[in-house]
């Protein structure tokens, strides 16, 4: 992800890295010296080197070294390490952090760092001539593109998309003839109203914006500013105020439930049906926990109602596995335990008091401190129980029948300040409490998946895994960061100074591009997860992105 820092010079460059960035940060702009050109700041342990970039106006290339059809793809290359830049010295360069510059504009139709063929996907999959989004160019840095779905047969197949390019002239904006625009906004405004002629004569219309739930983390108050507002809109000539964007997006991720086809089908059998604690709220075939070594003449043994949840937002060995399941009934508390033996589970985390307004949540499945109980074949003992602020840890030994001797320990984590059908007032006790959980994870790389569960297993539990999913991938990937996290004071001296990586992200995106979009993911897995997530609960997520931003 590379966005252009257009109107700076190499001084201000330097300012830049030296106060924003640390080794590896950099940043592109236009050369002042060769017009047409750019030139690379990148911070170099405390000093910052510049790199000219030569551009041909066919090809960008660093004087003589491999040539790339846009800017970006240059600096992708060599951020991949594919190529070694050297200072004059010999001092290896390397290229790790973009420093992104602030969007142009905060509209939600602006994507930002977006190729012209994933613009033509994102727009044929809406399907509605007149969707349009912008875009930064990435032939010319500066400049910008219009992106529109039109009616039109396209050569493959499907809607054509038409892409005008928007050039950026005295930082004005025009199409080309004598219309100029102070703003990007005006530029479509003006074009939503009188539609746009190609030179083929064909007219382009902009009826409806296609939204990128991308933001620079520079600009992530105008965004939620942006997010929060309402719109006067005219339905069937009665003024009437549109949702605001925050909401059209949980409404839009509420639709993704509709497209995911996935048989439920083993949670539907009558012999199933009393092991669930809500009828409509069933796991998936392919993705439900199986219990093993259960009797094969008894119909339904292997079930319970729970989801393994895999982080596939980028391709590492080391991927998160995450088992979501519901509150236990009295019916499955003992397969509950086969499961987390099964499992070899090291940690549970419990977001749920067991009664809530006098409704039960969850039916206690460990024994009282210093005693212990038999779980069908899993004996479970508490051996100590700890309160904090705002939640219990336990130290639960099981151990199996067959094989008591081989004890295991588990650490039970129960959360109880989350309020029934409302949301935590902040959120540095649940990223506090998730450092804590974590930490005891980590202390076993041979455990295997954190058991997460609420009551139904969806809301706040969803909300949970993404939260965790979201820091593993700014710890995984590597942000700029200036300053350690601290927890508040009702924990104690504890400071979190042990992370792999500090969580001020300020301007900067993670080294991998493919990993901008932080609320759009793609995979199965997480849009299940987020489809079934309540607004309020998307709400928390938006919000601890948002702190996590501007702590």
């Amino acid at each position: 992800m590379l966005g252009t820092h257009v109107h700076i010079t190499g001084l201000q460059a330097e300012e830049i890295l030296k106060s924003r960035g640390i080794h590896g940060s950099f940043l592109a702009r236009p050369s002042k010296k060769n017009i047409g050109d750019f030139s690379l700041s990148v911070r170099v342990g405390e000093a910052v080197t510049h790199i000219r970039i030569q551009n041909t106006g066919d090809f960008y290339d660093l004087y003589g070294g491999e040539k790339f059809a846009t800017l970006s793809e240059l600096v992708e290359y060599y951020t991949a390490e594919n190529g070694i830049l050297q200072d004059k010295d010999g001092t290896i360069i390397e290229l790790k952090y973009p420093l992104n510059c602030s969007d142009p504009t905060t509209e939600r139709w602006y994507h930002g760092h977006l190729s012209g063929a994933n613009a033509e996907k994102l727009l044929s999959g809406r399907d509605e001539p007149g969707t349009f989004l912008v875009r930064e160019s990435l032939s010319k840095p500066g400049d910008f593109v219009l992106s529109v779905l039109t009616d039109e047969k396209g050569k493959m197949g499907g809607k054509r998309v038409s892409h005008i390019k928007i050039m950026c002239q005295s930082d004005r904006y025009t199409v080309g003839g004598s219309e100029m625009f102070d703003t990007l906004t005006d530029l479509v405004e003006h074009y939503k109203r009188k539609g746009i002629e190609e030179i083929t004569g064909n007219w382009v219309h902009l009826k409806q914006p296609y939204y990128s739930t991308r933001v620079n983390a520079a600009d992530i108050d105008s965004r939620v500013k942006e997010l929060n507002q309402t719109s006067q809109q005219q339905q069937e000539g009665e003024g009437e105020k549109s949702k605001a964007g925050f909401w059209e997006e949980f409404d839009n991720l509420q639709k993704l439930e509709a497209k995911v086809k996935k048989s439920r089908e083993e949670g539907q059998r009558p012999e199933n049906k009393s092991k669930n604690r809500y009828k409509n709220i069933l796991p998936f075939n392919d993705t439900r926990v199986i219990l093993q070594d259960t009797d094969p003449n008894v119909v339904g043994s292997d079930y319970i109602n729970a989801n393994y949840v895999k982080n596939n937002l980028w391709e590492s060995g080391n991927q998160n596995i995450y088992i979501a399941t519901q509150g236990c009934l009295a019916t499955t508390v003992n397969d509950f335990w086969h499961m987390v033996w099964q499992e070899k589970t090291s940690v549970i985390v419990m977001t749920t008091r067991e009664v809530e307004k006098g409704r039960n949540k969850c039916v206690p499945y460990w024994p009282d401190l210093h005693s212990s109980k038999e779980m069908g074949p899993i004996v479970v003992t508490c051996e100590s129980e700890r309160e904090a602020t705002d939640y219990k840890v336990r130290v639960l030994q099981i151990s199996h029948m067959s094989k008591p001797k081989h004890a295991r320990h588990v650490w039970h984590y129960q959360y109880l300040s989350w309020p029934d059908h409302g949301v935590p007032q902040e959120p540095g006790g649940v990223l506090s409490f998730l450092t804590q959980v974590n930490g005891k994870q980590e202390e076993f790389p041979s455990a295997g998946p954190m058991i997460i569960h609420c009551s139904a297993g969806i809301g706040r539990t969803g909300t949970i895994l993404v939260i965790d999913m979201i820091l593993h991938t700014i710890d995984t990937l590597g942000v700029e960061s200036h300053a350690s996290m601290e927890t508040e004071t009702e924990y104690g001296n504890l400071q979190l100074k042990h992370q792999k990586a500090n969580r001020t992200v300020h301007s900067c995106y993670p080294s991998k591009p493919h990993t901008v979009v932080l609320l759009s993911f793609k995979t199965f897995d997480l849009v299940t997860v987020f489809s079934l997530l309540s607004a309020a609960e998307l709400w928390v997520v938006s919000f601890f992105l948002f702190y996590l931003v501007k702590r």
